[in-house]
This record gives structure tokens, C-alpha cells and sequence, in this order.
């Protein structure tokens, strides 16, 4: 994998370039559709990779290791001909959601024991184990095992976490370049900064990781609780220390307004599951605001839902004719609501590399953001 910076902001951090990886290109800053399970929720193949144009997307360690399970994924060829994507793919390591099992696992220096959310059989995953899922999975891009510590944990916590991850991130490294691809194609690693909102931590963690020399690096451990201004101060922390010439990853972050005060503060690539699952639920997001289909005041609106998003898609809906389909619990309405909150997204992102490359990205910022904290 390579990434080249091709341009910088003159008012911020903010930043474009390009990842090339063995499945393609991926133009930054970039969004992630969110395929936990292989699949991104209610949406084809075909509209993710035509109407949607989605460039990567994301599979998740954990919930592809207990289904359909790596002999599967293995005798398939890896996730890639498994889902027929065949652009690039990211896998995080599973952490997050092991951690997330409160009450079923067991954390120790050498791994964390959990129990199946499905059937409740035991596993165990260490960083070495990590490794030889994502390296069966085959996504380009793989994450280091990490503690992801709640935004409200107290300095020793955090303290302890960020040493743990940080061996961890040790034994990842070694048994990363111990092993080789599985199916023929180059896989990068990608350390994850932690540290919770500890100022003196984060700048530890991100030489830590700066000093691996690797292909790209992440920032996780934010939007799990702790203020925005807050996460925004953590990513200008970190992103003064992480180098330049790599892309920049901010694990599930966020909304419309997250991912551009992201941008700004120089990060190049975001994932989050919030556009299919809001879009489920009938909330939308729109270059003008956010609205709730469920609402009667859309009954007799037959205005599309949002000509900028729609220019990504073949079929502009209308939003009384969505407010009926949920209405009438028709389950094409949650199929449409995500390919217009993903659409949109993916135009979000792209007309921020616009503005970059223009010179107006800070002021198209300020008024986009404006706009979109609207409640329409």
C-alpha cells in the first residue's frame, strides 16, 4: 500500500491524496461504508459500487470470525470473493466489539477470553491470533489488536490500557511480518493510537506508534462518550505527532459535522455504522439539515429528499413517498434511507476534497456545518 499527500489547505489541516492498494485506489479524505458481517445493511453490491461509488469499505474481525468463520472465508479466496467486492477492504481487529462484551470476557496481558454473543462458546483472541484472522480474511488494510478504554475512564485506567496496547501492538508487529498474504495480494497494518482524552498519553501513544514505520495509522478510542471538543482536541494532539506522509484513520467516527472538524484537523479516512443505522430508523442526512421521515409533515412533500446526495444515485425519491413506505413499514424504506444517508456521506467527503484542492475548504467548512446541524 502507498499513500501520496497531493495537497494541503492553506486555512487548516485539512488535506487530499490518494491510497493504492492492490484492489485500486482509494481518493482522501474518504468514508467507509461499514460491512460488518460482509455485507453493508440493506444495500446491493451494485449500488455500493455504482450509485453509492463507494471506494472501501470496512468487515469486522470479530463478527466475521464467528460468522460465516475463517474455514469458510479461507476456501472462498478471503472476504473479497467471499462478498465480490472487489475494491479495497478494511478489517478492524475486533477490539472494540470484544471489550464492548461486558460481562462475558476476561482481559489478561496475554489476550482477552470472551464469550460468543451467538451461542455463548468461549474463544480466545491474542494479538497473534489477530493477526492470522485478518490475514484470512485478506482485507487490504488491517488493524493491530487494541484495548479501546471508555471515554470516561479515569487516568489509571487509561494508563494501563495504553501499556497494554502498546505490547500488544509489539507482539502484532512481530507476528504481522513473521506471516505473509494469503491470497496473493500486498496487506497493510495499521497501528491504533489510544490514550482516552489524556493529553500527555495520546502524544505518548502516537510516537509510540510513529516510530513503527508503518503504512497508515489509526486514532481509536474517541466518540465513545467524551465530549466533541474534547475528541477534536485528541485528534489535533495526535495528528501534530502522527507523520504527514501516511494516511490518517479515525475509527467510527461520526456525524456529518464530526467528519469535517475531522478533515480540518488533518484525517484522511473515517468509518461509522451511523448512516444505515439512522437512515433504519427514518432519520436521513442531507446537505441542509437532518429530517425524520416519520414526521407528517412530509406526507405531502414531493420534493426529492436531496438533490447534492442524489447526484450519486439513478432515482431521486420523494420524501412523501419514503414517508409512506415507513409508514406503512415497507422494508424497501430502510433499503432507500441508507443508500441516500451513504450517498450522502460519500458526497460529503468528496466535495470536502473539492474545497481543499480549490482553496475555500474553511469557509465552505463553516457554512456547510452550519447547515447541517439543522433539524429540518
Amino acid at each position: 500500500m502507498t499513500f501520496e499527500l497531493q495537497h494541503t489547505d492553506s486555512g487548516s489541516a485539512a488535506r487530499v491524496g490518494l491510497v493504492t492498494t492492490n484492489h485500486g485506489p482509494v481518493e482522501t479524505p474518504v468514508f467507509m461504508p461499514v460491512g460488518t458481517l460482509g455485507s453493508v445493511k440493506g444495500v446491493h453490491l451494485r449500488e455500493l459500487k455504482d450509485d453509492i461509488k463507494a471506494q472501501i469499505i470496512l468487515g469486522n474481525t470479530y463478527h466475521l470470525y464467528l460468522r460465516p468463520g475463517l474455514d469458510v472465508l479461507e476456501k472462498a479466496g478471503g472476504l473479497h470473493r467471499f462478498n465480490g467486492f472487489d475494491r479495497p477492504m478494511l478489517t478492524d481487529s475486533g477490539g472494540f466489539q470484544v471489550f464492548s462484551l461486558t460481562g462475558i470476557r476476561k482481559l489478561s496481558a496475554e489476550g482477552c477470553e470472551f464469550r460468543s454473543h451467538i451461542d455463548g462458546s468461549k474463544h480466545f483472541f491474542t494479538p497473534e491470533r489477530v493477526m492470522d484472522i485478518e490475514r484470512t480474511i485478506g482485507a487490504d488494510i488491517m488493524m493491530a489488536f487494541d484495548e479501546c478504554p471508555p471515554g470516561t475512564a479515569d487516568y489509571a485506567y487509561a494508563r494501563r490500557s495504553l501499556d497494554l496496547t502498546h505490547d500488544w501492538l509489539r507482539r502484532c508487529w512481530k507476528r504481522f511480518h513473521e506471516t505473509s498474504p494469503r491470497y496473493g495480494y500486498n496487506q497493510a497494518l495499521f497501528p491504533i493510537v489510544q490514550g482516552c482524552v489524556y493529553k500527555d498519553l495520546r502524544r505518548e501513544s502516537a510516537r509510540f506508534m510513529a516510530d513503527f514505520g508503518a503504512e497508515g495509522y489509526a486514532i481509536g478510542g474517541l466518540a465513545v462518550g467524551e465530549p466533541a471538543e474534547v475528541m477534536y482536541e485528541m485528534i489535533e494532539v495526535v495528528n501534530e505527532i502522527l507523520p504527514a506522509d501516511r494516511p490518517r484513520y479515525l475509527m467510527g467516527v461520526g456525524t456529518p459535522v464530526n467528519i469535517l472538524e475531522g478533515i480540518a484537523r488533518g484525517v484522511d479516512m473515517f468509518d461509522c455504522v451511523m448512516p444505515t443505522r439512522n437512515g433504519r430508523n427514518a432519520m436521513l442526512f442531507t446537505a441542509n439539515g437532518v429530517m425524520n421521515l416519520r414526521n407528517a409533515k412530509w406526507a405531502h412533500d414531493f420534493s426529492v429528499i436531496d438533490e447534492a446526495a442524489y447526484s450519486f444515485v439513478d432515482t431521486a425519491y420523494t420524501k412523501a413517498y419514503l414517508h409512506h413506505l415507513f409508514k406503512a413499514k415497507e422494508l424497501l424504506a430502510m433499503q432507500i434511507a441508507s443508500i441516500h444517508n451513504l450517498a450522502f456521506y460519500l458526497w460529503l467527503t468528496a466535495e470536502a476534497r473539492r474545497h481543499v484542492l480549490c482553496g475555500d475548504f474553511s469557509t465552505w467548512k463553516s457554512d456547510m456545518c452550519g447547515r447541517l446541524m439543522n433539524k429540518l
